[in-house]
């Protein structure tokens, strides 16, 4: 990691820096996926490498929050079909971080991404999304859908921190109405995102530099995060899909054309 470059953002950088740790913990507990949002904001400021390993502890910050807040709404069967692929995935993408260079992992990514928000809709639209319930997972055609979308947000989430709008197309187009989804969500996180710890430290990605930045960022998640809960609250079923999906696109998009 460039850790110089940590020491010399600006004031404005570190103010955009925050605006995503807030964003960070709104995203936690209201519409996930649009940290991917904060996920471009840091890779704008800082090296691109160097980004991911900043922005984990930030993530993982709003996870402890989201979990305190929704730990009760968690569906624990989904979870358990989905760490064996999601393990898998993380390996893959550790592998990948080791030769693929930024180009290639903003491309990737963002391909992935937009193709799960086409798959999504399509479905949503030709199935009764009210019919659709999350013990679906029990089927073969769950399961198999279960260590697909495990192995892509696996790979996602450990390449540039960007596994949530895979799991949110999952978990929309598994039935989760908005409470288990975000319960659920919740936990998946914490857990994939507190084992990619090691992974980072080994690739150099953090370091006491970027853990003293993350020491300021992360106060900026907890008012993010009750803003979020205030908001959820107001959120309809399919608005929420919506957000969730453009937030997705957004996501997507961006990586595409940077």
């Amino acid at each position: 990691m460039d850790t110089m470059t940590l020491w010399h953002i600006t004031g404005w950088e570190f103010a955009a820096l925050a605006a995503a740790a807030l964003l960070v913990g709104f995203s936690k507990t209201a519409v996930s996926g649009a940290n991917t949002v904060s996920l471009a904001i840091f890779a704008a400021v800082l090296p691109a490498r160097a980004s991911t390993g900043v922005l984990l502890p930030v993530l993982i910050a709003g996870d402890v929050l989201a979990v305190l807040t929704y730990r009760r709404h968690a569906h624990w069967p989904t979870l358990w079909r989905l760490f064996p692929a999601v393990a898998a995935g993380v390996v893959g993408g550790t592998l990948f971080l080791m030769w693929a260079d930024d180009g290639i992992v903003r491309t990737s990514i963002g391909a992935i991404l937009l193709m799960m928000a086409a798959v999504t809709v399509w479905r949503r639209r030709k199935a009764d999304a009210e019919a659709e319930q999350p013990d679906s997972v029990g089927t073969r055609s769950g399961r198999i859908k279960a260590r697909s979308y495990g192995v892509l947000g696996g790979f996602t989430t450990m390449v540039a921190n960007a596994g949530g709008p895979v799991m949110s197309m999952y978990l929309l187009s598994a039935g989760f109405r908005k409470l288990g989804f975000l319960g659920t969500s919740a936990f998946f996180f914490l857990i994939v995102n507190v084992s990619k710890v090691p992974f980072s430290v080994g690739l150099g990605l953090i370091d006491g530099h970027s853990l003293l930045l993350d020491a300021a960022l992360v106060a900026f998640v907890v008012p993010g995060a009750f803003i979020g809960k205030w908001a959820v609250d107001r959120i309809n079923q399919r608005l929420f899909e919506q957000l969730v999906i453009a937030a997705t696109v957004l996501g997507g998009l961006q990586l595409l054309l940077r």
